[in-house]
C-alpha cells in the first residue's frame, strides 16, 4: 500500500486525524479539493463570528451614550470588512496546510474518488491505502421551489460584493438566525420567513420563545408559520412569495433551509460504503462504515454536526489506529452555541427531552443585564437549569444572553461530570456577573413530567 491512512477531506475532522496519525509515524496522505480547513474555517463558524463581531461594534457605539460617551456612528464599510475577513481566512488556511506538512503528511490538492475499497484517484493519480477516512463534510441546499436559483445559500454570503439593504432569509435554524442578526446589526432591513411557530427547532422551548423576542427587539421582521412558494426576479430585485401569497421585494433572498452530507461523486458504491436513511454515511460507534477499514467522521455522517465533535472524532480515530490508545468520544452532553445577538448556548437535555425520561425540576430566570439598565437597549437574558427530580443531577443548562457561549463552556464541565443542583447551590458566585445567576437559582419555577411535556 502507498499509505497507512488516506484521508478524503481537509476540514476539521480530516486534518486532525491526518496530523495526529502522521505524528505517530503513520504514512499519511490527505486530499482536499477546495478549502484547507473546511467549512468552519472558510465559509462557516470562523468568518461568521467575525461578521457577528462587526455588528457588535455598531451596537456598542450606540450603547456608549448611556455611559457618557459621545460616539458618532458612521456608515459601515462592507468591502473593508470582507477584505479583512479574507486576509484572516487566508492566514488560517495556510496554517492548516503547514500543520499537515510539518507532521509529515503528503498533501494532495484535488478531488479524491474511490476506485475500489483500497484505492482512490486524485489529480489523475491512483494511490492505495490500508485505511481510508471520509471526512468530506456537508453543504447547504436550496429548497425545491420555483426560482430557488435566484437566491443565495450560506456559502455565498461570505463573498457578497455589496451588503443588501433589504433581504429575506428563509429558515429559522442557527444559520438563519445568525445571519439575520448579522445583516440587521450592519444596517439592513431583515425579514425572517419560516414554517415553525418559533425559531431554532430542537432547542429548549423557553429559549426558543426568548429568541423570538430577541429577534423582534432588534427590529427583525418575523414571519412564522409561513412556507416559501417562489422567487422571481425584477431586474436586480428579488420578489419572494410565501405564506398566503404574501410578497417581499428585496435586494436578496437567502436560503438557510438545511444542509446535507457531501457524498455525491465519491464513488462510494465502488468501495462498498453504504448510506443511511438521511443519505449520510452510515457508521458505527467506532466510526467504521459498512467497509471495516473505511471510516467516516464529521458532518458527512450527519450525527452531531459541530466542528469540535468532528475534531474530537479525528483525534480519537488516530489514537485508536496508530497511537496504541483505542478510544471513542461521547455524543452526550455536547455543548453548542448560536452566535446570534445576543448569543445562545446550551448543554444537555431540553426540558421536554428530560421530562420524557422522568420528572424534572426546572429553574428559570429572566432579567435585563446590568449594562442595558444604562444603555437603554431592549435586551433581556434567559438562564435555565433542568434538574432530574430523582437524582437532582443537572441534566440541561440553557442560556440566551451576552457571553452565553463563554459561560456555558464552563457549565458544560459540571454537567458532563454529573454535578447536582446542590453542587451548583454551594458554589459561590462571582459578583456582579450574569454567570452568577446559575449558582443562585434557588426558587424552582416548575416541575415537569412526561404528560406535561407532551402538552
Amino acid at each position: 500500500m502507498d499509505f497507512d491512512l488516506f484521508v478524503i477531506g481537509g476540514g476539521s475532522a480530516g486534518v486532525r486525524c491526518a496530523r495526529i496519525s502522521a505524528g505517530y509515524g503513520a504514512k499519511v496522505g490527505i486530499a482536499e479539493e477546495r478549502h484547507w480547513g473546511g467549512t468552519c474555517v472558510n465559509i462557516g463558524c470562523v468568518p461568521k463570528k467575525l461578521l457577528v463581531q462587526a455588528g457588535e461594534y455598531g451596537g456598542w457605539a450606540e450603547d456608549a451614550a448611556g455611559f457618557g460617551w459621545t460616539i458618532q456612528k458612521g456608515p459601515h464599510d462592507w468591502g473593508k470588512l470582507i477584505a479583512a475577513k479574507d486576509r484572516e481566512i487566508t492566514r488560517l488556511e495556510g496554517i492548516y496546510r503547514k500543520l499537515l506538512t510539518g507532521a509529515g503528511a503528503t498533501v494532495f490538492d484535488g478531488r479524491a474518488v474511490f476506485v475500489d475499497a483500497h484505492t482512490v484517484e486524485v489529480g489523475g493519480k491512483r494511490v492505495t491505502a490500508k485505511n481510508i477516512v471520509i471526512a468530506t463534510g456537508g453543504h447547504p441546499e436550496r429548497p425545491d421551489l420555483p426560482g430557488a436559483e435566484l437566491g443565495i445559500v450560506s456559502d455565498d454570503a461570505f463573498y457578497l460584493k455589496t451588503m443588501p439593504k433589504r433581504l429575506a432569509i428563509v429558515g429559522s435554524g442557527y444559520i438563519a438566525v445568525e445571519f439575520a442578526g448579522i445583516f440587521r446589526a450592519l444596517g439592513a432591513e431583515v425579514h425572517l420567513v419560516y414554517r415553525q411557530p418559533l425559531p431554532l427547532r430542537g432547542f429548549d422551548d423557553d429559549l426558543r420563545e426568548a429568541m423570538a423576542e430577541a429577534l423582534t427587539a432588534q427590529g427583525i421582521v418575523l414571519h412564522p408559520g409561513c412556507l416559501p412558494k417562489k422567487v422571481e426576479a425584477n431586474g436586480d430585485r428579488r420578489i419572494l412569495t410565501f405564506g398566503d401569497n404574501e410578497t417581499i421585494d428585496t435586494d436578496l433572498v437567502f436560503f438557510a433551509t438545511g444542509r446535507h452530507a457531501n457524498v455525491k461523486g465519491l464513488g462510494l458504491e465502488k468501495a462498498g460504503v453504504e448510506l443511511n436513511a438521511k443519505d449520510a454515511i452510515k457508521v458505527d460507534d467506532g466510526l467504521h462504515t459498512t467497509q471495516p477499514h473505511i471510516y467516516a467522521m464529521g458532518d458527512v455522517t450527519d450525527r452531531v454536526n459541530l466542528t469540535p465533535v468532528a475534531t474530537a472524532e479525528g483525534h480519537a480515530l488516530a489514537d485508536t489506529l496508530f497511537g496504541g490508545n483505542p478510544r471513542g468520544i461521547s455524543l452526550r452532553n455536547v455543548p453548542s452555541a448560536v452566535f446570534t445577538t445576543p448569543p445562545v448556548a446550551t448543554v444537555g437535555l431540553t426540558e421536554a427531552q428530560a421530562a420524557a425520561l422522568g420528572p424534572v425540576d426546572v429553574y428559570v430566570t429572566r432579567f435585563t443585564p446590568m449594562r442595558h439598565n444604562l444603555s437603554g437597549r431592549a435586551r433581556r437574558s434567559l438562564m435555565k437549569l433542568v434538574v432530574d427530580k430523582a437524582t437532582q443531577k443537572v441534566v440541561g443548562a440553557h442560556m440566551l444572553g451576552e457571553d452565553a457561549p463563554e459561560i456555558i463552556q464552563g457549565i458544560a464541565i459540571a454537567v458532563v461530570m454529573g454535578a447536582t443542583k446542590a453542587d451548583f447551590d454551594r458554589t459561590i458566585g462571582i459578583h456582579p456577573t450574569a454567570a452568577e445567576e446559575f449558582v443562585t437559582l434557588r426558587t424552582r419555577t416548575r416541575t415537569t413530567d412526561l404528560a406535561q411535556a407532551a402538552e
